[in-house]
């Protein structure tokens, strides 16, 4: 029977071109993928080479004035990316891989990035994680949704009927058949994957692999379901293609929208306009309400002496740090935002299943936002040390000499994600298993 049914479904070229037309693409998706691996490597080449380069001009140019030198001098931390994240690129198209900053007020650097294509940011990534969620179902539902009807509506189904008492085992061996082929190339795209992207076959890459087997069988268990009401082939290929714009497109955006509104986030550029005021006003006070404020935060340098009538190096950087003191409640609100914007997202998604595998990828490949707040937190300790290791410097007066620059190349830091292996499958787990049974009840009716 398995053997007959898999020469019919070869016999239908429709089914054949559809299958080559999905490798064709998620190969397409793969080598997009590659290139944004590429495109990272070279970035990272890049800014390690321009530190080196700036760094050798800036000890030149001010050996003796290490607080100019530094005023100048951009360091850089760079995320450590997983070749994961080439399957689902999420975020990592406008957040950065890397920042360079000076050891002056942060604030107004955190958000200092490359400029994107606008298009292509609104038009995303054709990454395969794009192919699994979108392109996928579509191909499951143009092979599933006939299943039955078309039997019926050629005249065949009577005559199988006759033959065969357990008409419905017949409808899924046929369907069995069909997402056989469907998993089977979903395989081979995953594998081909590891393989060009130079993805260990590790726990994240396994979950990638469940996550997506999962997730189609969540949309066969739909398609059956809408078979299993024994409708025409149009009612059918409608009903569906509209549970596919529904949960793929209209939900998300409404789920986006509401998250957006309910939890408006203060803009980046707030914070780095509250950072600069809060630096800028300090030309025109005291000195010592600068002092007394950087003073407070940091005791261990109130031995330093503060003329009042001429410039120094320690008012000067204590002005910027007042900057960023200034913006710190904004941009902690802007965190906190953020995250519970997340967390609500992942909350409604628990409901929508492809709201959930969209996220999980994300989370799995460390593309989401949480990853990329977690980087930013890494920067703030990152600008923290660098500052605090060269405040006494150049409050001593110290030259470039005295400093051992080798110390301060580009830093890395490693980004990972921990799964949980309970939550990750099962809320779309019970939708399959919901659908299924409902759907085999009414197949039964047959």
């Amino acid at each position: 029977m398995y053997k007959l049914l898999f020469k019919s479904f070869f016999r239908t070229k429709i089914f054949v071109v559809s299958l080559l037309l999905l490798i064709i693409v998620g190969v397409i998706s793969i080598l997009i993928g590659k290139q944004f691996l590429i495109k990272q490597e070279k970035n990272v080449i890049a800014a390690q080479e321009f530190q080196k380069l700036s760094l050798e001009k800036n000890i030149e140019h001010h050996p003796n004035d290490l607080g100019l030198l530094l005023y100048y001098q951009r360091f850089t931390l760079i995320k450590q990316q997983p070749n994961i994240s080439a399957i689902s690129i999420g975020q990592s198209d406008v957040n950065p891989l890397l920042q360079t900053v000076t050891i002056r007020a942060l604030e107004g650097q955190k958000y200092d990035n490359d400029f994107e294509n606008p298009s292509l940011l609104m038009s995303g990534n054709l990454d395969l994680g794009f192919v699994i969620i979108y392109l996928f179902p579509l191909v499951l539902i143009a092979l599933i949704f006939n299943l039955y009807s078309e039997e019926k509506e050629i005249g065949t189904w009577k005559l199988l009927a006759s033959q065969t008492a357990k008409k419905t085992n017949f409808l899924l061996k046929k369907l069995i058949v069909r997402l056989a082929l469907v998993f089977t190339v979903l395989l081979l795209l995953l594998f081909l994957a590891s393989a060009l992207l130079d993805i260990p076959m590790s726990s994240p890459f396994w979950a990638i692999v469940l996550q997506s087997i999962i997730y189609l069988t969540f949309w066969s268990a739909i398609s059956l379901w809408v078979v299993s009401f024994q409708k025409s082939s149009s009612f059918n290929a409608l009903t569906l293609i509209s549970a596919w714009v529904l949960l793929t497109i209209l939900i998300p955006a409404m789920v986006n929208n509401y998250v957006i509104h309910k939890y408006q986030v203060p803009e980046a550029l707030h914070t780095i306009v509250e950072q600069r005021d809060g630096y800028h006003e300090k030309w025109d006070m005291e000195k010592h309400v600068t002092m007394d404020g950087f003073l407070k935060e940091y005791p261990q340098f109130s031995n330093y002496n503060v003329p009042e009538d001429e410039f120094s190096w320690i008012w000067y950087y204590g002005m910027q740090h007042m900057g960023d003191i200034n913006a710190r409640e904004t941009s902690i609100e802007m965190k906190e935002k953020l995250i519970l914007r997340d967390k609500v997202s992942k909350n409604i998604a628990l409901f929508i299943p492809t709201m959930y595998t969209q996220l999980s990828f994300n989370k799995i490949a460390s593309t989401d936002m949480v990853s990329h707040l977690h980087f930013l937190d890494k920067l703030s300790e990152y600008h923290s040390n660098l500052r605090l290791g060269f405040y006494s410097k150049i409050f001593d007066k110290n030259s470039a000499e005295t400093v051992n620059w080798k110390n301060y190349n580009s830093k890395f830091t490693k980004m990972s994600s921990k799964i949980n292996w309970r939550t990750l499958f099962i809320p779309t787990l019970i939708f399959i298993i919901l659908l299924t049974v409902i759907s085999y009840f009414n197949l039964k009716k047959l």
